[in-house]
Order: C-alpha cells, then sequence, then structure tokens
C-alpha cells in the first residue's frame, strides 16, 4: 500500500468516525439504536452507494469476533454484580432453554413458511437467538426500569452469545447431516464449562495481580485489563471452550474487583467498545449488497415476525415459568429481545464454512436486523411505561475510584456524589470512617478546600479520601452505605459496616 492510499484510508475513516459521533446524537434524541446510522454509512459507501466494493466474509468474520470481544469486555466490565445476581438464574435459564425454544420455532418457520433446507433453517434459528445489549440499552437508558428487568436484560445478552456461538458453528460444519441433538448439548456444556473456568481463573488472578502490582502509569491499567480478556478468550478458545463467556466473565470479575483506577478503565474501555461497534457495523454495512435484498424481504418479514410474536414470547415464557415473574416484565423482556451486530457476524460464519444458500441467510438476517430494530427500538419506552415498568427511583450509589499510595501504604479514594445519593446533607463527621481513613479536601463547584468535621456535603461534591491498606475496604462499604442509607446508615438496615464493597 502507497502512502497516498494509506492517506486516504485515513481521511475516509476519520469523516466516517466523526459522522459517526454525529448519528450517537440523532440516536438519543430520537430513540433509534445508532447501529442502524452505522448500517447505513457502510451501504453508503459500499457498492450500491460511492462504488467501495467488499465481499470478504472470512475477514469479516475475523474482525467481527474482534469486536465482540471488545464490546463483551467492556460490557463484563460496566456490569455491576450486585446488580444482576438475582436475575443470573433468569438469565441463564433465557440464554440456554430461551435460546432452545426459539431455534426450534424460528427453524420451524424458516423450513415451513420459507422452504430452506433444515440446516439452513436451523442455523437461521441459531443465528437469530442472541440478542444484543448495545442495542437494548441504547433504547432503554433513558428509561429507569426495575432492577430485576435491567440484570436480566443485560445479564442474558452477556450470556447468551457464548451457546449460540458454539451452535452455529456446530450446524456449519455438519455438512448436509443434522448433527445428533444429544451430542450438540454436551458439546456445548462442556465448551461453556471450559469458558466458565477459563473465565473466573483469569479474572481473580488478574485482579489478584492487579491489586499488588503498582504500574507506574494510570493510562497502564485500561490496557492491562483489555490485555487479560483478551487472554481470557484466546486461552478459552485455544482449550476448545467458549472464549466469547471466558472473556465476559474475566470482565464481570475484573469490572467488580478493587482495582485502582477503575472509572478510568471503564472509560477506556467504553470508548474502545464504541470504535468497535462503528467499525464492526460499518464494516458489515459493506458486505451486503442492497441491490441483492429485494427477493428477502418477505422471508425477512415472516421470520422476523415468527421470532417477534411467537419464539421471543415463548422462551421468555418457557424460562421464567420457575421464577414467576409478573406478566408486565414477560412483557417487556419478550419485546426488549432486540437483534443487533452479534447475528449479523453469526451470519458470517456459514458464508465461510460454505453453506448451500448461505448468502441468502446473510440477507434475510440483515433485512431482518433493521426492519425490527426500527420496530421494537423506539416503541420500547412507550411499552415500558404503558405496562407502568419505570422504576420507582432509589438512591444512587457514590461513585469511587482507588489510586494507590505505595510509600504510605495506603489509597486515596476519589469520591463522587450523584444526584441521587442520600449522602447529601450528612456532615463529615457523621460518615463515622474507621480510624485510618480521613476526608482530606473537598471539591464543590470547581473550588477546592479542606472539610471540617461540621463542613456539610453535597450533591455533586467530589470527596478525596485517604485510607490505609488495612482499612480500605471498611472505609468504602461505609461510604457505600451513607450514600445509600444516609448519616443512619448501619442502625437502620441500609447497608451498615457489613455491605460488600463493589
Amino acid at each position: 500500500m502507497s502512502i497516498d492510499h494509506l492517506n486516504q484510508l485515513m481521511l475516509i475513516s476519520a469523516v466516517v468516525l466523526l459522522f459517526a459521533m454525529g448519528a450517537i446524537r440523532l440516536s438519543a434524541r430520537t430513540g433509534l439504536p445508532s447501529l442502524l446510522i452505522y448500517l447505513g454509512i457502510g451501504v453508503a459507501i459500499g457498492q450500491d452507494g460511492f462504488g467501495l466494493a467488499f465481499d470478504d466474509a472470512e475477514l469479516t468474520r475475523a474482525l467481527g469476533y474482534a469486536a465482540l470481544v471488545v464490546i463483551l469486555a467492556e460490557g463484563g466490565l460496566g456490569t455491576r454484580w450486585r446488580e444482576i445476581r438475582p436475575a443470573v438464574p433468569a438469565a441463564a435459564a433465557l440464554a440456554t432453554v430461551g435460546v432452545g425454544a426459539s431455534v426450534g420455532v424460528v427453524a420451524s418457520a424458516a423450513h415451513f413458511m420459507v422452504g430452506l433446507d433444515w440446516q439452513a433453517a436451523l442455523i437461521m434459528g441459531a443465528v437469530v437467538s442472541s440478542t444484543d445489549a448495545a442495542a437494548v440499552f441504547s433504547v432503554l437508558r433513558r428509561v429507569p426500569l426495575p432492577q430485576r428487568v435491567t440484570g436480566t436484560l443485560e445479564a442474558e445478552s452477556g450470556f447468551n452469545d457464548a451457546p449460540v456461538v458454539i451452535l452455529v458453528v456446530a450446524l456449519s460444519e455438519a455438512g448436509h447431516e443434522t448433527p445428533v441433538w444429544y451430542v450438540l448439548v454436551a458439546e456445548i456444556v462442556l465448551e461453556l464449562a471450559i469458558g466458565l473456568v477459563v473465565g473466573l481463573v483469569v479474572g481473580k488472578l488478574g485482579a489478584y495481580g492487579l491489586r499488588r502490582v503498582a504500574l507506574p502509569a494510570s493510562g497502564l491499567y485500561p490496557i492491562a485489563v483489555l490485555s487479560l480478556c483478551v487472554l481470557a478468550y484466546a486461552g478459552g478458545a485455544t482449550a476448545h471452550g467458549s472464549g466469547f463467556l471466558a472473556v465476559y466473565l474475566t470482565a464481570l470479575v475484573l469490572g467488580n474487583a478493587k482495582l485502582p483506577h477503575r472509572p478510568a478503565v471503564r472509560g477506556f474501555a467504553d470508548g474502545l467498545a464504541w470504535l468497535a461497534q462503528i467499525g464492526l457495523f460499518v464494516l458489515l454495512g459493506l458486505l451486503v449488497t442492497p441491490h441483492d435484498l429485494a427477493d428477502d424481504i418477505g422471508p425477512a418479514l415472516v421470520i422476523g415476525l415468527a421470532l417477534t410474536l411467537v419464539a421471543r414470547p415463548l422462551s421468555v415464557l418457557l424460562s421464567l415459568l420457575p421464577f414467576r415473574s409478573p406478566w408486565q416484565e414477560q412483557a417487556l423482556l419478550s419485546w426488549a429481545g432486540l437483534r443487533g451486530a452479534v447475528p449479523i457476524v453469526l451470519a458470517t460464519i456459514p458464508m465461510v464454512a460454505g453453506v448451500p444458500g448461505s448468502e441468502r441467510i446473510f440477507n434475510i438476517v440483515f433485512v431482518l436486523v433493521v426492519v425490527f430494530t426500527l420496530l421494537q427500538g423506539p416503541t420500547l419506552p412507550w411499552l415500558a411505561g404503558k405496562l407502568r415498568l419505570h422504576d420507582s427511583g432509589g438512591p444512587q450509589d457514590v461513585d469511587i475510584e482507588s489510586a494507590p499510595l505505595e510509600r504510605l501504604r495506603g489509597h486515596l479514594l476519589s469520591v463522587a456524589i450523584p444526584k441521587g445519593s442520600r449522602m447529601h446533607g450528612v456532615e463529615v463527621t457523621e460518615l463515622r470512617l474507621p480510624p485510618g481513613a480521613a476526608v482530606t479536601l473537598v471539591v464543590r463547584d470547581g473550588t477546592s478546600f479542606v472539610p471540617l468535621p461540621t463542613t456539610i456535603l453535597k450533591r455533586g461534591d467530589e470527596l478525596l479520601v485517604v485510607a490505609t491498606d488495612t482499612v480500605q475496604d471498611a472505609a468504602e462499604r461505609r461510604l457505600l452505605a451513607v450514600g445509600r442509607g444516609g448519616k443512619l446508615a448501619g442502625w437502620l438496615g441500609t447497608g451498615g459496616s457489613t455491605a460488600a464493597p463493589h
């Protein structure tokens, strides 16, 4: 590649990224998932637009896997374990039983109503059975939902990628014969078990090491964390396990561990995930040829209706039957099963494997994702309001960032008091921090001052708290407890000294 071609490529990339930034603002205002705009950018500069020809499905799959690793890592790092912990059983059921039910219904519709052979129909059912966290939360971030609903959606989207990838790969490599179901189930269970072990081991060991190795620059911590996530994926895949489950669990462990510079790590991962999403969707838009989609619009609508109106509600009903969830929550979970990047990336797997009719599968999935995201995305907030599933509004946790002070054998805690925190109105002395911890500075409205014991804390304040290594955990637990329960936290059972740090 010449320097001139490299400069042109950099120019196009910069313009696309800047345009995508504007699309995020448009998405926030309209409630439309930004993935559709990114896909549109790829289509616009592709073969039927500006004429950039691209048809490398194998490269798309490889880059898609890399992007999904980053997206899953960011999702795990940003997930609070205490919020999804009650929802994990339900989410696990949706990611296993729900996926199975969805595959069966969609495959039947694809075979009997669209005319696909059974291998292609089963692949179609598996490809579209995975929900997309980025698509769901780009719409729901403006709607405060009950914690159990958001926890279920978030955990499901993190868990269901792993079994679906295994299923699509197995079906695509099976040739013309459908694999024996119990062999396929055993293979999925084994790969998930390997991914589970690898993810937890890498996460625990990585958290242990990062807490005890003081890196010379704060910017190295995000790189180290993302490297551990990539290591988990590569290790899980090399051990013939689920690399996607491994990377999500590693990120979940690291995101909830007491690591230095946690907000900086999450900010870095968030930016990298946006870049991965933009690049992935533009690439997928490039791969599709719009003039070839006309014949697949009807089949995509038929399969999409079967997925949205039958498969998803049935999978939610069967999966949540043991949990006795209210019908309102089941209705929202049924409608919130948005599809995004994952199904389109998975649709490239049968193309690379040379499955007959795989190009048609890709086109149908592409149309399905676009049409039904347009239908479901903007209506989700409206449906949440009609079902009266807005959260009643509890207190918001304070945001605590920890930086090591090696020579002093302590930590500097940066504490941000959000709008909904019950730390507002509490005096410094009423924090009742353990001996060895003290509030050394308060930043308010752009000015800083050393607080007195009688200084009253306010919303928007940022505190600097110095704590020795031996009392850091207790100090963080106390700060979180006061943020949830106010000055009487502990006495009123609102997370006092026994609250677990997160």
